[in-house]
């Protein structure tokens, strides 16, 4: 019997898991099937049950229910757990469990393009779910400075509060971010600001970003942001959240499935669907 997989979010439309995890089941010959989900807030926790009585065999989440999600669950991942926010669940014999696969992919793809944290004064824009996974698994790093801005300073604050790993670390509104914004080495953008279909906005104004800065987006719809479209006129190295949605999701594959799959398939496979999207 085919199993059935999937993604949920609002809004759905731009994600290329469909894609990239029903090439993967064909290469590796698995009877399935990954379908997206378009899930309103106010409908999570039905559609969760209706997950369990069709019998979803796992999917993944996005934004804005990584962190809502959790009282819907039987059974955390202990970094999940700590992190307070989900992206991949799997169904165990009826019982749903969630992993969070979102920082230690972004790390990887990451370190792919700057060899180390070690030397970095970071700053990460925006509270949300990724963003307390990525600082989480950066913490663990051990960068000189790791700092969050973010519109709701508490939030960022909490995140601080909640991290298992001890860093020298700051809180700012996005105003006070700006003005010291040549501080930093390296600038994690973690907010949907910029994606797709509101691709000529940004989260904050990089005026007085110095010339060699590293800027990441974990956006990859469209591939160059316009934060990262500035950053590169400025002469700053930049990623887009390309590596990141690899690695995440070849991390929630072998969940599913035991099978460590083919990184370079998947890469060649997304940009392949994004090919028409590049601004």
């Amino acid at each position: 019997m085919k199993k059935l997989f999937g993604v949920i979010g609002d809004p759905i439309s731009h994600s290329m898991s469909p894609a990239m995890h029903n090439d993967l089941f064909q290469a590796y010959g698995i009877d399935a099937h990954y379908q997206p989900f378009h899930v309103k807030k106010e409908n999570l926790g039905d559609a969760i049950r209706g997950f369990r009585a069709i019998g979803l065999s796992g999917f993944n989440v996005t934004v804005p229910h990584k962190e809502a999600i959790i009282p819907l669950l039987d059974e955390l991942d202990p970094m999940a757990n700590a992190i307070g926010a989900v992206n991949t669940v799997v169904n165990h014999n009826g019982r749903l469990k969630g992993f969070n696969t979102d920082g230690s992919g972004y790390v990887k793809g990451l370190l792919e393009e700057i060899s180390t944290l070690k030397d970095k004064k970071v700053l990460i824009v925006g509270a949300g779910g990724a963003a307390r996974a990525i600082y989480f698994t950066m913490a663990k790093e051990g960068p000189p400075v790791l700092d969050i801005c973010n519109r709701t300073v508490s939030k960022a604050d909490l995140i601080m509060k909640d991290c298992p790993y001890t860093v020298p670390t700051r809180a700012f509104d996005i105003q006070e971010a700006e003005g010291n914004i040549e501080a930093y080495d390296l600038i994690v953008q973690t907010t949907p600001i910029g994606m797709l279909p509101d691709i000529q906005k940004s989260p904050l104004s990089i005026h007085n970003l110095k010339s060699g800065t590293f800027v990441s987006d974990i956006i990859y719809n469209p591939l160059e942001t316009q934060l990262l479209r500035e950053a590169r006129k400025k002469g700053a190295g930049t990623q887009n959240g390309l590596d990141m949605f690899v690695h995440q999701g070849a991390l929630a594959f072998e969940n599913w499935t035991g099978i460590a799959p083919d990184i370079k398939r998947m890469r060649d496979k997304v940009l392949k669907q994004l090919g028409g999207l590049l601004c």
